[in-house]
């Protein structure tokens, strides 16, 4: 957001809050000074400006780090480092941001599972945010003589994440569209990207493990935890995902309940957050 440095007077018309909404984390796990909370906990939403609502409604940006971080700096400067945002706030983050630049009402259109009816519905935004959870990651695991503690990700990591996955994949289609290459060939650089995505995959859970005491000695260094996790045995590792994967699941959204015009029949809504549509 530019900050303005002279009495313009034009001032009157700049932007203001739109919303203020309080953060799912309540401000934890993000690094000194790299945000600033008020006294009575809510954060200000400011509505996109022009170039924000362009960065928006080019979906392949969208997938870009640098560009939704430039969102969030513009659109919620009380955060002053938007690649710290844990987890947990992000999609509150972008539904604040959408009510602030759209208004709460978000169309969108369904498909009944009992006549295949589809239809038109208006979803209250305002609702959305009220649902979403703070997740408890202080909660932590223990197992014999281990004490697990975890952390949310955050926007850096889940970016970064995100996009080699996305490479890998990518890797895999042309590798699989290639007219030019065998079939054994074509085997083994799929083989290749899956067991990337597999390593990926497990890294990022590895990275929601803050640290582990054993004997009261605490072990924060990443690459021996990494050795940890890449080295326990199956049941270990199942027991501190489904873990993480309960702490995680306080924070997500719970399906739509919607009755069918046609059939009159309720059925449930899955909501997801696919930002390449949320703001178009």
């Amino acid at each position: 957001m530019v900050q303005n440095t002279s009495s313009n007077p034009l001032q009157k018309y700049f932007r203001q809050p739109s919303i203020y909404v309080k953060l799912p984390s309540e401000g934890k796990y993000y690094p000194k000074d790299s945000i600033d909370i008020p006294s009575n906990g809510e954060i200000p939403i400011f509505p996109m400006t022009a170039m924000d609502e362009i960065i928006t409604r080019t979906p392949d940006a969208l997938f870009n780090g640098s560009a939704v971080a430039q969102l969030f700096q513009s659109c919620v400067p009380n955060i002053k480092d938007p690649w710290v945002i844990p987890q947990v706030d992000i999609d509150m983050l972008f539904t604040a941001i959408r009510i602030a630049s759209y208004g709460h009402e978000m169309e969108m259109t369904v498909s009944c599972p009992h006549c295949n009816e589809a239809q038109d519905y208006a979803l209250d935004l305002r609702n959305v945010i009220d649902q979403y959870g703070s997740p408890d990651f202080s909660k932590k695991l223990i197992i014999d003589d281990l004490e697990i503690f975890f952390k949310p990700l955050n926007y850096h990591e889940i970016s970064e994440s995100a996009q080699k996955q996305f490479e890998q994949q990518k890797r895999i289609q042309l590798t699989s569209e290639a007219e030019n290459v065998t079939d054994e060939q074509k085997l083994k650089a799929m083989s290749e990207a899956l067991t990337e995505v597999t390593k990926m995959t497990m890294n990022t859970m590895n990275e929601s493990v803050q640290s582990i005491s054993i004997g009261g000695q605490v072990v924060e260094d990443r690459q021996q935890i990494n050795e940890f996790m890449q080295n326990i045995d199956r049941k270990l590792f199942k027991k501190i995902q489904d873990h993480l994967t309960s702490i995680r699941g306080q924070s997500e959204m719970k399906p739509l309940q919607i009755t069918c015009r046609e059939c009159n029949t309720g059925f449930e809504q899955p909501f997801t957050l696919d930002m390449s549509n949320f703001f178009v």
